[in-house]
């Protein structure tokens, strides 16, 4: 589960709920719903920091300088790098919400909290303990379902 987590995460045409379901029916239980989303919540959080890796050191190629030299995309940029920066717990907030429903899309979320910059310590848990309990409540309604 972990090995495809981590692949669901890079390609976004590679739904990892799809193997939940079937997780589920071959692993009944609520030991290994959590057990599963766990795995499933920390391979999905390795492939984000992926994302959110390219999107930091892409942000200061030429391509991206570009882009930001427009003023409107610049004030922004700009805009976004200090609610975030100044503000860790309205980070953790935004990215714990993407994680754990999906509104806005982590992938994307990833890659913009890669871009402003996002300290780490705020990054990597909330990415992992929001998609771990999202993985693991799909895990238990599928068992639910199923059995």
């Amino acid at each position: 589960m972990f090995g495809l987590s981590i692949a669901s995460a890079l390609l976004p045409f590679l739904p990892i709920e799809a193997f939940i379901v079937g997780g589920a029916a071959a692993q009944p239980g609520v030991p290994a719903a959590i057990s599963l989303g766990i795995a499933a919540g920390a391979g999905a959080t390795v492939g984000k920091i992926i994302w959110y890796q390219l999107a930091r050191r892409g942000s200061e190629s030429a391509w991206a300088q570009k882009k930001l030299s427009s003023p409107k995309v610049k004030a922004g940029y700009e805009r976004w790098t200090a609610r975030m920066e100044g503000r860790p717990v309205y980070a953790g907030v935004v990215m714990f919400i993407a994680a754990s429903v999906g509104i806005p899309p982590l992938l994307a979320m990833a890659a913009v909290a890669g871009m402003l910059k996002m300290p780490m310590w705020v990054f990597v848990p909330t990415v992992f303990v929001g998609r771990s309990l999202r993985f693991g409540l799909l895990f238990l309604g599928a068992d639910f379902a199923i059995h």
